[in-house]
Formats: C-alpha cells, sequence, structure tokens
C-alpha cells in the first residue's frame, strides 16, 4: 500500500511526506525493522520509541509516525495518538483480518484463561475453526506458538489475526488485559463477545488505583463490542450492574449467589471433578466436568454462557465444554506416585489465592501446606494481602522467591510476613531458594496432606535480578518427589516410568 492509502485510516493524521512512498509493513519495533517499514514511535514503560527514529531510518524506514516532530530530517506523519494508530496502520496494512473473524474477548481480574480455553473447546465441538490468544499459549490453526503477553502489541495481534484467517479460523477466542486495554493494543477491534468474570485487587502498580483498574476492563464493553454484540457478565461480582450500564451489546449475566441468566445449583466438589446442574434460557442442563473447585463452577458458566450468545446449541456446547480437562498451571496436579496431593497453580493476587486455598479446604485434606512468593517489581500492595490469606486459610505456609526481578527476594519475604502477624493458625517458613522451598514442603506432607505451589503455574523460567533461568514447579515437584522414592527422573521421559497410583481421595460435600 501507499503511505497515502495507509494514512487515510488515522483520525487528524498530518502527512509530511511523499504520499506515493510504498510501505511493505509497519512496526514498532526498530531492531526488527525491515526496508519498505513504516516506523510508529510509541512510548512504553521503559523505552520512548521516538529515542529509536534514527536507527529506524538507517534500517530502512520509508517514514515515521509519531505525535511530535522527530529529531533529524526525513518522512514522517503526525498523529494525535501514536498507540492508535499503530494498531489502525497494522490492520490497515494486513488488509483488515479481524473482520473476516468473530472476536471474543475475555477480561477480568481470574480466570480469564480457563474460560478462554472453554469457550474454544465449545466452538470446535460445534465445527468452528478457531484461533486461540492468551497468557499461557497462542493458537493459529494447529499450530502453537510462545505466549510473549497475554494480549500482543496491536501490530503482533493484527499479525496473528492475519494468520489465522489465511489458515481458516472463523472465530477467535482472546484474553484482553487491563494493560491491553489502557494502552490500546485492541484498538480498532469489534468483538462479537465480551466477557467478564470478575475484578480484584491486580495491577495498581500500573493502574493506580481500583477505579482506573475498573476503567480499563469496561473499555471492553463501552468501545470494543461492537453494536449488536453480546456482554456476557459474572453477576455475583459487585461491578456487574455498573458493566451492563455501559455494554454496547445484549447482555448476559451468570452466577452461583445472585440471580442471573445462566445459574448453578447441585454443586458436588471433589479433587476428581465437579458435577452440578445448570439452568439457562435454553433449559437445565447436567454437567460432570474434571474441572476442579467452586470457581471453576462461575468459570464454566462464563464459558457456557458465551457459547450460548455465540448461537451454539446447548447440547453441542456442553459436549465440548466436558472435554477441557484444564489449563496448563491452573490447579494443575502433580502425581508421581506420593500418597499426598501437589496441586501447581498461577494464583498471584490475594483473591486467587484465596479462592485455590478455600477450593482445597473444602476438600478436607487431612494438611493444607502452601509455598508461594510475589513477583520482583509489581504491585507491592498485595504482598501482606496474600500472607494474610495464606497464613489464616493453611496449615504450614512456606514463603519463598517468585519472579524476584531487580528487588531483594528477602525483601519481598519480609513485606508477605507482615500480612500474617494477626494469624496464628499457621506454621510459618521462609525460605528465600525456591527449589528448597518445594522440596521442604514435600518433606513436611504425609498421607492425606495436600500441597500447594502457588504463582507461577505454567511459567518455566525464574526472572533473578540478572538473569532468567530455568524453572518449572511442576518439573521441580515432580523430580523431587521421584527422588525421594529413590528413581531417576532422569531416566524418565514426557511423565513416563511406572504408572502412578491415582490421586489421594480428597473430598468435598454438596454446596
Amino acid at each position: 500500500m501507499t503511505l497515502a492509502e495507509l494514512v487515510r485510516r488515522v483520525p487528524h493524521a498530518r502527512l509530511e511526506a511523499d504520499p506515493a512512498l510504498p510501505v511493505t509493513e509497519v512496526t514498532y519495533d526498530s531492531r526488527h525493522l525491515s526496508p519498505g517499514s513504516l516506523f510508529v514511535a510509541i512510548r512504553g514503560a521503559v523505552a520512548d520509541g521516538n529515542r529509536f527514529v534514527d536507527a529506524a531510518r538507517k534500517r530502512g524506514a520509508v517514514a515515521v509516525v509519531s505525535e511530535q516532530p522527530p529529531d533529524g530530517a526525513g518522512a514522517w506523519v503526525q498523529v494525535p495518538d501514536a498507540r492508535e494508530a499503530l494498531a489502525l496502520l497494522s490492520a490497515a496494512a494486513l488488509g483488515d483480518p479481524a473482520r473476516s473473524l468473530r472476536l471474543v474477548g475475555v477480561t477480568g481480574t481470574n480466570g480469564k484463561t480457563t474460560t478462554t480455553y472453554l469457550i474454544d473447546a465449545a466452538l470446535r465441538a460445534a465445527g468452528h475453526a478457531v484461533g486461540l490468544i492468551g497468557t499461557v499459549q497462542y493458537r493459529v490453526g494447529g499450530r502453537l506458538l510462545e505466549a510473549s503477553r497475554t494480549t500482543p502489541e496491536s501490530s503482533d495481534l493484527q499479525a496473528l489475526f492475519r494468520q489465522m484467517a489465511d489458515e481458516g479460523c472463523t472465530d477467535v477466542v482472546m484474553e484482553v488485559s487491563s494493560h491491553s486495554l489502557d494502552l490500546k493494543r485492541v484498538h480498532g477491534c469489534a468483538f462479537e463477545v465480551a466477557v467478564f468474570t470478575n475484578l480484584t485487587r491486580d495491577h495498581l502498580d500500573f493502574h493506580g488505583d481500583m477505579e482506573r483498574y475498573f476503567a480499563a476492563k469496561r473499555r471492553l464493553f463501552d468501545t470494543y463490542l461492537r453494536e449488536g454484540g453480546h456482554a456476557v457478565i459474572n453477576a455475583d461480582d459487585d461491578r456487574a450492574a455498573d458493566l451492563a450500564a455501559v455494554s454496547r451489546g445484549r447482555v448476559w449475566t451468570y452466577g452461583i449467589q445472585r440471580k442471573a441468566d445462566v445459574t448453578a445449583s447441585g454443586i458436588t466438589l471433589s479433587l476428581r471433578g465437579t458435577r452440578f446442574r445448570a439452568r439457562t434460557p435454553a433449559g437445565e442442563l447436567a454437567v460432570e466436568t474434571p474441572l476442579i473447585g467452586r470457581f471453576n463452577v462461575e468459570n464454566f458458566l462464563a464459558g457456557l454462557t458465551a457459547a450460548l450468545a455465540l448461537g451454539l446449541e446447548p447440547a453441542t456446547a456442553l459436549a465440548g465444554l466436558v472435554t477441557m480437562t484444564g489449563v496448563p498451571g491452573r490447579l494443575e496436579r502433580v502425581s508421581a506416585g506420593q500418597d499426598f496431593a501437589v496441586i501447581v497453580d498461577y494464583a498471584h493476587t490475594d483473591d486467587a489465592l484465596k479462592n485455590l486455598l478455600e477450593t482445597l479446604r473444602e476438600l478436607k485434606p487431612r494438611r493444607l501446606i502452601t509455598v508461594f512468593g510475589c513477583g520482583g517489581d509489581r504491585d507491592r500492595t498485595k504482598r501482606p494481602l496474600m500472607g494474610a490469606v495464606a497464613s489464616r486459610l493453611s496449615d504450614v505456609v512456606i514463603v519463598t522467591s517468585d519472579n524476584p526481578r531487580s528487588e531483594p527476594p528477602e525483601a519481598i519475604l519480609e513485606e508477605i510476613q507482615r500480612g500474617m502477624n494477626g494469624s496464628r493458625r499457621a506454621e510459618r517458613h521462609a525460605i528465600v531458594d525456591r527449589r528448597e522451598a518445594i522440596s521442604r514442603a514435600l518433606e513436611m506432607a504425609g498421607p492425606g496432606d495436600a500441597v500447594v505451589i502457588a504463582g507461577k503455574g505454567h511459567e518455566t523460567y525464574q526472572v533473578l535480578r540478572d538473569r532468567t533461568v530455568p524453572f518449572d514447579d511442576r518439573q521441580v515437584a515432580r523430580d523431587l518427589i521421584l527422588r525421594s522414592r529413590g528413581m531417576d527422573p532422569r531416566s524418565l521421559s514426557g511423565g513416563g516410568g511406572s504408572p502412578s497410583p491415582p490421586d489421594p481421595p480428597l473430598r468435598g460435600g454438596k454446596a
């Protein structure tokens, strides 16, 4: 496309260049720029793209898009908002791929990943070709790609849409983070369905306070949901009414505690799965899912409600939903022949940790042993809150490092432990080295106990001050258990070896 053809897509853009210049791609990263690229200078949390204009031009950028005149001579385009421009220009340069895709966006503090997997499973059961974008991975057709961000930068997102459309996808189910909404990564997208799971404390280091955090989430419903689309909202969340009032589409509600369009009754929980009856506008459905825990009932209802909003037959949607066995690092069980339960989960906020530990408490383990930490260079206000939750709901708490980044891990552990001072329930330990902390928890565990390793979930690395090292809670726990049984983990590939006995029979009663 020519520069002029692209620039027409950006309101109030001013062209200071030859309008006939050919453009091969749109990018914000001067390091990966090729001759013929249009470089958009956006401001990031750490770096300002305007500092890399000269580097971009030396690599062959035909023009620069910026909110301010760039240094040096050369073609440039002035725009009111560089992030909005990046999204619109990227979509135009790639032929507007999202227009041929039905977009389903899921936002909220907790449950986004599980809910996207559930909706994906329902759509695929109905014969749809589905692309998936989220925290754990991206899926394009039959290909799995590593997830660099929960919601990619707008130009990367449009490139994924292009690949999905080219490979025959009809629908895309994606997590839409509050960061991405604030940073306009989904600007220009029109969502057919927007799903809200819940709002609890998180990311206040970025947003500042809960009102601005909610305002970011709200944009999916009042700005990016298409006219005539569908808003799927958790009626049990206190923000539900506010969100319903501003949503551009038809509102569907789901929940357990409050009146809603889709609800659950007769809930039976166990470590092997969950049973309940789902009441919907299309009738009642008997549900038996391998997902564990009361909060996964809400996630299941969110997925079911979204499937109904998308026009799927209830029986077909249910058939797909119950095939979803779990998300990597979300209530994921580690079984290596031990006589106690080991659960790895991504819970990294006080509310998520509370939900996780209450879920396992309902299954009545002999003792609940919790290992967790908090990430460095992130919201510090949640650290004592997480300490308080863990101390109140666990029998033993081992506080350890998460991803300390540039902060001293000892200082992070100290802040967590401040929140534990008001509770005398739990036996407490502080072990900076995460492997050693997990080892201590496993050594302490006996028959009928449950060991919870929280905070990192699916992550396969640990971010330290000066380097990133391989670290997978699931693999570390499995290897330690095998070694304690006199087995060499290296001799077992892909979870092979002797079959493990079934998980210990932790069970809870009806709700």
